[in-house]
């Protein structure tokens, strides 16, 4: 389990970060497990809901370095990843890091990218390094990426390969406030001005020392069946053309973890899963052509496994 000291620090950063993204508190919540499974998370929807505000306030909250890349039709790979550039005093090629090496990347509309700049991430985001020109680079570490994309069915996106989806461990919609959340927002600060007014609560140790933490709490065996339970349901249910794969599973087991960590637990419950089931299954699925949403299709996984 966590120090006092730092489950004190993790109560306070999650209460800043809500009092950032307003009437968000389940989505808030997701984003901390995703950075402390070592995983990436993936927001989709409309533009001007609060998708960079997220990003932005995690970073400044956590204390992690942040970079921001707005991905266009004309963005290249070394936009993000770097390039080597020749010094013809020293006659040599010398690496120039893109924004890939922070801490906390916003890749925004990542699907108005097309697909070779979106693969630029691939490598990053799987292996925590970069390769160019044959050389290979360490990222920092953390290295968390939060990419934003639109609904696939507005003008000028592409839709993310299979491949790339699959590193992004959980995705989630943020939907428009309640009337509530919007009031405060409209008669409230700037959003920004509050940001940059923000004082970190946790620093890159205190993140490693949640991750290390995470890695410890205790999945029991009946749990582990849990989820192969729905593994295996996903490959054989109604309307499911590709199932879920083992990293799949995998990536429940982690994003699990840190929710129970989260939840004040050393050890997960089955409601653990249940509450990242969607989230980091619906965009690994592959729908036959009439089945429907795949987060309707998640659900009704979820629904036909029981729990022991």
């Amino acid at each position: 389990m966590l120090p006092e000291r730092l489950r004190e620090a993790l109560t306070r950063a999650q209460a800043q970060v809500n009092s950032l993204v307003l009437g968000k508190p389940r989505q808030v919540r997701l984003a901390f497990v995703a950075l402390f499974s070592d995983g990436h998370l993936l927001i989709e929807d409309l533009p001007g809901l609060g998708k960079t505000t997220l990003a932005h306030a995690l970073a400044s909250t956590l204390g992690l370095s942040f970079q921001r890349v707005q991905f266009t039709s004309d963005l290249l790979p070394a936009d993000v990843v770097g390039v080597s550039v020749f010094d013809p005093q020293a006659r040599r090629f010398d690496f120039h890091p893109g924004p890939v090496f922070t801490e906390v990347l916003l890749g925004d509309e990542i699907n108005r990218a097309p697909p070779r700049t979106q693969s630029a991430l691939l490598e990053a985001m799987a292996e925590h390094q970069v390769t160019v020109d044959g050389t290979t680079h360490a990222l920092p570490d953390p290295f968390f990426v939060i990419a934003t994309q639109n609904p696939v069915d507005l003008s000028g996106t592409y839709p993310l390969p299979d491949s790339q989806l699959d590193r992004f461990l959980l995705r989630l919609g943020l939907g428009y406030p309640d009337a509530g959340a919007e009031r405060a927002l409209l008669a409230g600060e700037d959003r920004r001005a509050l940001i940059a007014q923000t004082r970190p609560l946790l620093t890159r140790d205190d993140v490693a020392g949640v991750r290390h933490a995470v890695a410890s709490v205790h999945a029991s065996e009946a749990l582990v069946d849990y989820v192969q339970a729905l593994l295996e349901r996903s490959r054989h249910h109604p309307g499911v053309r590709v199932g879920l794969s083992p990293r799949a599973g995998l990536a429940l087991l982690r994003g699990a973890r840190a929710h129970a960590l989260l939840e004040g637990r050393d050890h997960v419950l089955p409601a653990d899963v249940q509450a990242l089931f969607v989230s980091v299954a619906a965009h690994r699925l592959v729908p036959e052509a009439d089945a429907g949403g795949d987060e309707a299709l998640a659900r009704s996984i979820l629904d036909a496994v029981p729990v022991d």
